[in-house]
This record gives C-alpha cells, structure tokens and sequence, in this order.
C-alpha cells in the first residue's frame, strides 16, 4: 500500500482535470499517427500581456524536458498555437528540434501559428492546416515596429530629397527619430528572417525538388514583404498559404484525425482559461514543461468594507515555470 507521500507524488504527477483531459487527447492522436506528438502552445489570447508567452530562448529547456526518451526514429507531430517571438530563439528551437528528428517533421496547425510559429512551420515537410487556420507573416519587427517599414519609409525619403531639396524639413523629423544603425539593424533582421526560412524551405519541405528556388522565393515575398501583407498581424489561411506555393494538407481530410487534433486544442484553450498556465509544452506520454502566471494580489485600501485582498491586473503577472511527467 502506498504511504502518504507516495500518493501525494501520484495525485501531482496525475496533474488537474484539464491535464487529464488534454493528456488523454495527447495519447488517441500518437494512436492515430504512430508518431511523437508535441504540443507547443501559448494562450497569448487568453493572458494579453504576460511576458515569455512568446517564442523564447526559455522555451528550449521545455523541449529538452518533453523529447528526452523518446524514439526519435518516429519523427514528430508538432502542434503550433503561438504569436511569434523572438527571431534567435525561433532559429535555436529549429536548430535544436532538427538535430532530434531530422526534417522528419510536421507541423500542424489547429488555429495560429504567427510569425516565428510560421517559420518553425516551415521548418517542416509538411504543414497541416484547417479551414479555421492561419499562418502569418514573418517580417521581424524592432518593439513593434516593422522592420520593412522603416526601410521603406527610408528609401522613400532619399528619394523624395534627391528629386526636390524642399522636402528635406518634411523628412528631417521623421528620419531623425531614428538612432545612426537602426536602418542597417532592420536591414540585417530582414536578411536574416529571410535566409534561414528559405534555407529551412530548401532543406525541408522541398528537399526532394532538384530547383526549388522559385518556389521559395515567391513564398518568401508573400510572407516577408511587409509591402504585401500590410500588416504583420495578418492572417494567411489555407488558401493563400496553397497558392503561395507551401505544402499544405487540409486537416479535414481525416476525421478521426481532424476530431483528435481539434478536441486537444480546445482542452489546451480551456486549461488556459481556467489555471494559470500561459505556455505548454508538452508530449503523448504526459511529460510537459508549463509555464505558470503567478498572481499577485494587492491589500485593498483602508476603509474598503468587505474587501480586504484584490487580484493584480494581467500585466503584474509574473511568470514561472516548471516541468511536470
């Protein structure tokens, strides 16, 4: 019989309802595919603010966790549900998940994979995506501001001032905002979003094409070229991301599939909707890496009757993480 200790490690590890439910979701779509199942998810939508909901450098030691002991000669079923991040730790995960399992990836996308989710998608040789599904652009941005745009607006500015001197005092604010190697740091963020996409492309998804290079050129215009896409928060379903030239199989083809993937993607919208967790990730056989928003509550003003303790708002949440099996 199993002494209190022993059944209090049992009940941890068994985790809430909600990890029951998504683990459970997480086991029937490894039955369906024969696969290694990973689920790298962020509820940015339901906790705006919280900071490491996006692609992160923090994010490898969840990897590391959750693919530790597994048969990699299965490849990997990566479900996508993120906003993006930071373009260094984008390329570390990719670097990171291509040494485990090769290009021997999917990705799978049951509603977001934004930005640098998109360039891990494509990072994969195959992208599967539903009809309620969309990838985004991947033009880097400097603290919001897009990077093609500044450029953009620089060039325009040399050529106004070169055609009509007149235009210089229009120009001279707009241009002095910016500090002496900001165009040249947006112009070497765009190379290099750029460049590993496309190395990734050739690699990758089109490994077994002897001239790929149109393909991903036209590919990477429609997603880099913030002229194009005017924003990078748009939306690219299934559509564009076929006529673009991606390889892209809609999840509706399968339902027993398409049910599996769509059940554990609303168990992952729940859990975030109901706990503190704001990041998972996590594998088939339980074992996860969740990042935690911790509340911090603030003693109510003097004279306040009946009220004594009152929950920060979302940007006081601070973060913490820990992995889980």
């Amino acid at each position: 019989m199993p002494n209190w200790n022993q059944l209090l490690n049992e009940i941890k590890a068994a985790g809430s309802m909600y990890d029951v439910v998504r683990r459970r979701y997480l086991s029937r779509l490894r039955e369906l595919t024969g696969r290694n199942v990973i689920i790298y998810y962020s509820g940015w939508l339901q906790k705006k603010g919280v900071d490491g909901a996006e692609i992160n450098n923090e994010d490898k030691n969840g990897f590391m966790t959750v693919i530790h002991e597994l048969d990699r000669r299965k490849g990997l079923d990566l479900i996508l549900h993120t906003p993006g991040g930071e373009t260094a730790a984008t390329e570390s995960l990719v670097h990171y998940l291509r040494a485990m399992f090769g290009t021997d990836m999917r990705a799978i996308v049951p509603q977001l994979a934004m930005s640098g989710g998109t360039m891990i998608a494509c990072a994969c040789k195959e992208i599967i995506m539903g009809h309620q599904s969309s990838l985004g652009p991947i033009d880097p941005h400097f603290g919001g501001i897009p990077a093609h745009g500044v450029v953009e607006e620089f060039n325009r500015a040399r050529k106004e001032i070169s055609e009509d001197n007149s235009t210089i005092p229009i120009w001279q604010p707009i241009i002095a905002k910016y500090h002496p190697t900001f165009i040249g740091e947006c112009e070497k963020a765009i190379a290099w979003s750029t460049e590993m996409t496309k190395e990734w492309l050739r690699t990758g998804m089109f490994a077994d094409e002897q001239k790929p290079q149109r393909k991903i050129n036209r590919i990477l215009k429609e997603l880099g070229d913030h002229a194009l896409t005017k924003s990078h928060s748009r939306h690219l379903p299934i559509e564009r991301c076929r006529e673009m030239g991606l390889r892209v199989r809609e999840l509706e083809t399968e339902q027993e599939f398409q049910d599996a993937v769509l059940s554990l993607h609303h168990a992952c919208m729940l859990t975030f909707s109901a706990t503190p967790a704001f990041k998972i990730i996590e594998n088939h056989r339980g074992v996860a890496f969740i990042k935690m928003a911790q509340q911090v509550v603030l003693a109510a003003p003097t004279g306040a009757p009946g009220q004594e303790l009152e929950e920060a708002p979302n940007k006081a949440i601070q973060p913490t993480g820990f992995a889980s099996g």
